[in-house]
């Protein structure tokens, strides 16, 4: 029986960036093939991506408060990712039975986990205009609130994108256009919600200017995400 070593080797130096343009492209065809692999290399693929890409956006998160804020981020964020795709993975994968959709539950667990690497590769490929961003705002409350919505918008503007993007493959997947769409609406409800929580317990993040460096916050059930935000925007307005 081939090992995870051996799956990991099978992902040769062609066959990522092939992955990685079909993904992108939404290739519903190809994607449907690597969802019948029984091996393990679409999920080190993803994995990989996932990692890489998000730890280098999620330092740009950090790096407005210092260099050790940014290391912190670095590792938290992927972890945000992985959290949020197997806590929808396993909402989304019963959903999909109680929707009629015909989707297995490994399918509809990989297909998740596919979104959050095409949300991943387009928040990498994001990273230098955030960088200019950082680079380009004011020190103080009024910075952090600038950074905190923009970093905001543009994970939402990525999710969207790539759970969109994976519509064909889910409507090829599924037995009627109508089951694809509730489908795609019940990925974007479970990310927003979950990965919303799931980054607010982990904060900080961007790390607020007055205070200190640390990897979690001390109260990470006081408050909320939304409320958060909301605070940031009130912030900018009246700025």
């Amino acid at each position: 029986m081939p090992s995870a070593v051996d799956d990991v080797r099978r992902l040769s130096r062609n066959d990522i960036p092939v992955r990685m343009h079909a993904l992108l492209r939404g290739d519903a065809l190809a994607i449907e093939r690597w969802l019948d692999e029984r091996d393990m290399r679409l999920l080190w693929f993803c994995s990989t991506v996932i990692v890489l890409a998000c730890g280098t956006y999620g330092a740009t998160f950090g790096l407005w408060r210092a260099p050790l804020q940014a290391a912190y981020s670095a590792i938290k964020f992927p972890l945000v990712i992985f959290l949020t795709s197997a806590g929808n993975a396993a909402l989304n994968g019963m959903l999909a039975q109680l929707l009629g959709t015909g989707i297995s539950f490994r399918k509809s667990s990989l297909a998740i986990l596919l979104s959050f690497t095409i949300a991943s590769l387009i928040l990498a490929g994001c990273s230098p205009l955030m960088l200019f961003l950082l680079f380009n705002t004011p020190s103080g409350e009024l910075g952090h609130a600038v950074t905190l919505v923009f970093h905001v918008a543009l994970i939402a503007l990525a999710g969207v994108v790539a759970n969109v993007r994976l519509l064909r493959l889910v409507e090829h997947l599924c037995c009627s256009r109508s089951a694809a769409r509730w489908t795609l609406f019940a990925w974007l409800s479970g990310n927003l919600l979950l990965g919303s929580q799931i980054a607010w317990i982990l904060r900080p993040f961007a790390g607020a200017p007055d205070e200190p460096v640390v990897f979690l916050s001390g109260e990470p059930f006081r408050g909320n995400f939304f409320q958060a935000v909301w605070d940031a925007v009130l912030r900018l307005l009246n700025s």
